[in-house]
């Protein structure tokens, strides 16, 4: 969980010089106390802060030990309660007094405060024991929520149905994983930006509750999901699922989570899958993917760190083998890549080096001075012993992309053995990062975060571009494949729907609010498409297929070449944070 940076009560045993009534009044166990459910009230905040209170009930778990919480969750017994579905019966007491374990009835009197939204009881002055007792049931609930869960708030739960991990993101870094109902997909796949798409993906958020580990400590060695160990064969991935979740219900750092009580069941309802296999006969198969930011040094073992990408050698020779893996198992005749260093085609360079490491069969494209100024760049390459390219490669450079921008890359190819050319265009639009976002480049609170303005000027000038269309005769068509940044249904995607182009992946696997099969990126617990293969009209009969390969953003980056497990990982999973996406055409 988030770490929790907090004095324990040290000073506690100190004899101050007032205590309300109800804090004096009974202190032999069984005698009147104050409910915890007042202590709660029907609110996020209680009723009673500031004030010193003696409550009774039963140690449900204990968080005391190193690395936990500094506390215990007490809870009124069954027979206890005050029946009012609005307040919880539990309140996290906060101490490091030994005093007690699970299942013992315990009297504690001590100051009611609310900690980041968590009602508890500090500065203890007294815990009694009370003698065994049994445990309250657990309460069965379910997601989303069909209640406040503020009513519940540091109760024994039980979830009725498996959950679905939506997000893996803090899994190494604070033994976290995002649960949900079911997987939740990125609103501006299916819906308009606006308002609507706004408030869905509000309510994906809300509706999720973090499994957590009991701990209050960052970077927790081992991981502690699944059980077994995080390692290279035993992930947990996005779109796998939890049984048999049940534990405290905590709020902490603006989220609820679960406590669990013991570990819960790992359903692998996401499972790694192979390449996807060629199509029968003959095919041409176009493959794209964001290498993740692949930086060579100075091409020669040495020159790390980078600006962006591997930090070491070591680092980069394991992310170049899970990439050539990743790029080599699809078995594509042309590639085209982004986030690739933008350092030139000799020797040395990163695109140079990536053919190189492929085999002898690759060769590249190259658009020397016409690459841009920034740091990393769009590239093709080919296998030289299927593919031949044709005519002069061309970059946009004019406009938008004259200058701060990523130029898109045109090339006509054709068969060793056929006449029938089909154009490739590579571009890489800017990023939804907010940094340096002024104006209209800010998040519009529409679904499509920052600079969607400036991804809507770089998809005109690309429609407008002479050069999106070959001037050869035997032309079939363009596909226009990679990185736009943008989901299905926003702006970028719409200037390049009404040119005539149309995503390819969602028209052989459209996604819906419900279902969404094809995907290239998880972001922060949503799943869409970023990459994509836009066909023009022509070229459309001849695409035989289109999908993706999930083999990175369902993946806890703690998996990555970057991450904590040891390397010489085997297999091409989490070599970038992106899908690649994969479209095979009949020429």
């Amino acid at each position: 969980m988030s770490v929790e940076f907090r004095l324990l009560p040290f000073l506690s045993f100190l004899v101050l010089p007032f205590l309300p009534v109800a804090a004096t009044a009974a202190s032999a166990c069984g005698e009147p106390a104050t409910a915890i459910s007042a202590v709660q009230g029907n609110g996020p905040v209680s009723a009673l802060t500031g004030q010193t209170v003696t409550v009774e009930g039963i140690l449900t778990q204990d968080s005391r030990s190193k690395g936990g919480f500094g506390g215990f969750y007490l809870q009124q017994a069954d027979h206890q309660t005050d029946n009012n579905p609005a307040t919880s019966e539990a309140v996290f007491v906060y101490t490091n007094r030994d005093t007690g374990q699970p299942g013992m009835r315990l009297r504690v009197t001590g100051k009611v405060r609310e900690f980041h939204g968590l009602t508890e009881l500090v500065a203890v002055r007294s815990i009694r024991m009370c003698g065994l007792e049994t445990k309250p049931e657990p309460v069965t609930i379910e997601l989303p929520w069909s209640m406040n869960p503020e009513s519940l708030e540091n109760m024994r739960v039980i979830f009725r149905y498996p959950l679905t991990v939506v997000d893996n993101y803090n899994l190494a870094k604070y033994g976290e994983l995002a649960l949900a109902a079911s997987d939740q997909v990125q609103p501006t796949e299916y819906l308009s930006p606006g308002q609507q798409a706004h408030r869905r993906s509000a309510s994906h958020r809300q509706n999720r509750v973090l499994l957590d580990d009991n701990q209050s400590v960052r970077d927790p060695r081992p991981v502690p999901w699944p059980p077994m160990g995080l390692s290279p064969s035993t992930t947990v991935r996005a779109g796998d699922q939890i049984d048999r979740l049940a534990g405290i219900l905590d709020f902490r750092f603006d989220a609820w989570r679960i406590q669990p009580a013991k570990d819960p069941r790992f359903l692998a309802a996401n499972p790694r899958k192979k390449a996807p296999p060629r199509p029968p006969g003959d095919s041409v198969r176009v493959m794209a993917l964001n290498l993740g930011n692949f930086f060579n040094g100075n091409g020669q073992g040495a020159g790390f760190p980078t600006p962006r990408g591997a930090e070491s050698s070591a680092e980069f020779r394991e992310q170049r083998q899970r990439l050539i893996q990743t790029l080599q198992e699809p078995d594509p005749d042309i590639l085209a890549v982004a986030e690739l260093e933008n350092d030139g085609y000799g020797s040395a360079s990163a695109v140079a080096g990536l053919a190189r490491f492929l085999g002898n069969h690759w060769g590249f494209i190259s658009t020397p001075g016409n690459d841009g100024d920034d740091e990393i760049r769009t590239a093709l390459l080919y296998r030289r012993d299927r593919i031949v390219p044709v005519g002069a490669a061309a970059r946009l450079t004019d406009g938008v992309f004259r200058s701060g921008g990523r130029p898109p890359l045109a090339q006509d190819f054709r068969r060793t053995v056929g006449e029938q050319t089909v154009r490739i265009i590579v571009p890489h639009l800017k990023s939804k990062s907010c940094r340096g976002a002024v104006g209209e480049d800010q998040d519009q609170s529409d679904g499509q975060g920052c600079y969607a303005s400036r991804r809507v000027a770089e998809a005109r000038a690309l429609a407008n571009w002479p050069g999106a269309n070959s001037r050869d005769t035997r032309s079939a068509g363009t596909l226009i494949v990679g990185d736009l940044n943008s989901y299905a249904r926003e702006q970028p995607l719409s200037v390049l729907s009404r040119a005539g182009f149309a995503s390819m992946v969602h028209q052989f696997h459209p996604c819906t609010r419900a279902n969404c099969p094809h995907y290239t990126y998880r972001y922060k617990g949503e799943k869409g498409s970023l990459d994509y293969a836009l066909a023009s009209k022509s070229l459309r009969p001849l695409v035989l297929q289109a999908q993706t390969w999930l083999i990175n953003s369902d993946e806890p980056r703690a998996l990555g070449y970057q991450g904590i497990v040891p390397s010489g990982q085997q297999g091409p999973w989490r070599s970038s944070d992106h899908n690649p996406v994969i479209v095979d055409l009949k020429l």
